[in-house]
Formats: C-alpha cells, sequence, structure tokens
C-alpha cells in the first residue's frame, strides 16, 4: 500500500483480509477430528465474519464510535515459535500454534492500516479491529498455556 492510500482502500483491504480469516478458520475446522476444536474454529471465523461484516457497514457509511478498550495483555507465546499453515492431520499445538500467528498478524495489519488514515472515525474503527484480534491471540495463548505447556 502507498503512503496515500484512500480510505476506501484500507476498506477493501481489511475487508479481504477477514474473509481470508474466515476461510481459513472454516477450513481448519472441516479437518479438526475433535469436535471441540471445530466448533472453537467455527466460533473464530463467525467472530472474523463481524469483524468483516462492521467493515462493510462502514463502507457503505455508518460510523463507529471508539470503544474505550483498554490494551489486551499479551502472553508472547507466538513470539518464540514457529508455525506452518497446518494441514488436515495436524495435532492440536501445530494448530494452536498457527493461531496465533495468524491473529498477531492480523493485529499489526489493522495497526499498520490505521496508520495509513487521517480519518479518526476510521483510525478508532481499526484499532478497535486490532484489540479484538489480540484478544483472539490472548485467547489461543491461554489455551495453549492450559493445554500444551501443562503437558510438556
Amino acid at each position: 500500500m502507498s503512503d496515500k492510500t484512500s480510505i476506501d482502500e484500507i476498506l477493501d483491504f481489511a475487508i479481504d483480509s477477514e474473509q481470508g480469516a474466515v476461510d481459513l478458520y472454516m477450513g481448519l475446522a472441516a479437518s479438526a477430528k475433535k469436535p471441540a476444536i471445530k466448533a472453537a474454529f467455527e466460533e473464530y471465523a463467525n467472530e472474523e465474519r463481524g469483524h468483516k461484516v462492521k467493515l462493510e457497514e462502514v463502507k457503505a457509511g455508518k460510523r463507529f464510535l471508539k470503544s474505550g478498550e483498554k490494551p489486551v495483555l499479551d502472553l508472547k507465546i507466538s513470539d518464540y515459535t514457529v508455525a506452518d499453515e497446518p494441514g488436515p492431520e495436524a495435532d492440536y499445538q501445530s494448530v494452536l500454534l498457527f493461531a496465533m500467528k495468524k491473529e498477531k498478524a492480523a493485529f499489526k495489519l489493522y495497526t499498520h492500516l490505521a496508520g495509513k488514515t487521517d480519518d479518526q472515525g476510521l483510525k478508532d474503527l481499526l484499532l478497535g479491529l486490532a484489540q479484538e484480534e489480540a484478544k483472539h491471540k490472548l485467547r489461543f495463548e491461554i489455551e495453549y498455556d492450559d493445554n500444551i505447556l501443562i503437558e510438556n
């Protein structure tokens, strides 16, 4: 993206990114062997759909107020791991590591996009979405800490 990125370009990019996340999580849900894991990824896909809807509504002319949320805690587990996109036979640990990395990337994306606009309403929306992605990452990190690190 250029330094003079338009609001529509930012919104289109973010909408496409959210659809990519929906597709990813639905794919992971479809290949999950355990019902609880399948349900978790379907839930994340639905949350990403919600992000997409917010962005589409903003593009259609609606505005959202700043959420006023405090920054989300970061356990930084994903900072010390490497994760490839998991295949159908991936274990739970691999799936969680990948999901943490994906959510961290989404957080960085929204933070970066917020810096590309002077429109305060859009900036607030993007920073709010960044915080939602940080919450997703934290949930994956807590799951990892509770179920993987404990076992190891």
